[in-house]
């Protein structure tokens, strides 16, 4: 154990070190004789416990405890004194101290056991303030996820979405990715995924906010063309800083499955999968991220889709892993090669592909990814 002695009287330094050297393990004892030796000794090694005096040169009382506190605000404090009053003990107690013994009442197993006590006790303070982060983390995530990744609202059973996400092993929460599909009145799908730049709460949030304004826009029934206008907008007012911007994907499916409308602004292209294999879209256009620089000149690219296809929607984070053949990125090529060598065909267990991807460029990468991954798959047939 380390513990810093924070005493000015020589003669309690000698007696405290004489009685923690009776310890049934070593115990290294640092001395500091006030409260700004103790603030410059603090930094030079990892302690396990402070034992402090209350009447010192340049502090006392609870003054002394809360300097001792700020300097060291994670290790315990055992207060040493001279002090024999209980109601000063119990200040003490409350003001952060783990113990408090007067000089003259200790002998050497009570001082030993007051430290250990005091530092498993710390340690189980520190365990239950974790416990207690890792708590609302998971309901911050909870409330961020249901906003990012919401229950498609699609009718027609010859359709079928799957979705995957996957945070980086980097990220304490949930970052920026997002996706949706509706399905309008009139039969058309649209779907779109898109990927706010930076990771963090803010972008969860403000992934959130675009995803909702999509949809609602959806259900209106209002022009694609003009709800990308729109949505740039909402993105423009309600960053927090004016350099985030949000790549994207959108879609729409003719209510005959036949053909399909691709808008694709900044982001990698969807792939098409047929009998013949997956195929990357080809945009005739491609737009700029949204909120890099406005534009009300949407135009799509038109694709025709095969009977009983599919189309895979993803982020970034999927192709950008390594290779894992030392010639770099995954990127869209060897992406479109592993959904070719799957055993996955349309109609033949949606998620299944979306579980064999994640699990198959974790390995290419060599572990975990360390961005979020994306996905929606839709088929129909």
């Amino acid at each position: 154990m380390y513990v810093l002695l924070v005493e000015d009287d020589e003669g309690d330094a000698v007696l405290v070190r004489e009685m923690l050297t009776e310890a049934r393990s070593p115990v290294d004892v640092t001395r500091a004789r006030s409260i700004a030796e103790a603030r410059a000794l603090a930094g030079q090694r990892r302690l396990d416990c402070v034992l402090l005096d209350l009447g010192l040169p340049d502090a006392r009382g609870l003054e002394a405890l809360a300097a001792a506190r700020d300097i060291v605000a994670t290790v315990p404090i055992v207060v040493l004194t001279g002090y024999e009053d209980e109601h000063a003990g119990i200040e003490a107690l409350g003001a952060g101290a783990q113990e408090y013994l007067v000089k003259g009442q200790v002998d050497a197993p009570l001082l030993e056991r007051a430290i250990r006590y005091a530092i498993e006790r710390a340690q189980a303070e520190t365990a239950a303030l974790q416990l207690l982060e890792a708590r609302l983390l998971a309901q911050e995530n909870a409330r961020l996820e249901r906003g990012l990744l919401p229950n498609p609202l699609i009718r027609d059973p010859a359709v079928h979405l799957s979705t995957a996400y996957r945070p980086g092993r980097r990220q304490a929460t949930l970052g920026g990715d997002f996706y949706d599909a509706v399905e309008r009145r009139d039969g058309h799908i649209v779907a779109m995924i898109g990927d706010v730049s930076g990771h963090g709460p803010d972008e969860a949030a403000l992934g959130t906010s675009l995803r909702i304004s999509w949809r609602t826009l959806m259900l209106a029934d209002r022009p694609l063309e003009e709800s990308l206008v729109t949505l740039d907008r909402v993105l423009t007012h309600e960053r927090h800083h004016p350099d985030i911007f949000v790549t994207a994907a959108f879609v729409c499916i003719h209510p005959d499955r036949d053909q399909a409308d691709f808008y694709i602004a900044g982001h990698p292209p969807p792939l098409l999968i047929g009998p013949a294999g997956p195929v990357p879209v080809k945009p005739t256009r491609v737009y700029l991220p949204l909120g890099v620089a406005a534009t009300d000149d949407w135009e799509p690219t038109k694709v025709d889709l095969q009977p009983d296809g599919a189309m895979l929607l993803y982020t970034d984070g999927l192709i950008e892993g390594s290779a894992g053949d030392g010639t770099g990125r995954l990127g869209v090529n060897g992406l479109v090669d592993l959904v070719a060598r799957s055993s996955w065909r349309p109609g033949n267990g949606d998620g299944h592909l979306l579980r064999e991807l994640v699990r198959t460029v974790e390995q290419l990468n060599g572990g975990e990814l360390t961005d979020d991954v994306a996905m929606a798959l839709l088929s129909w047939g």
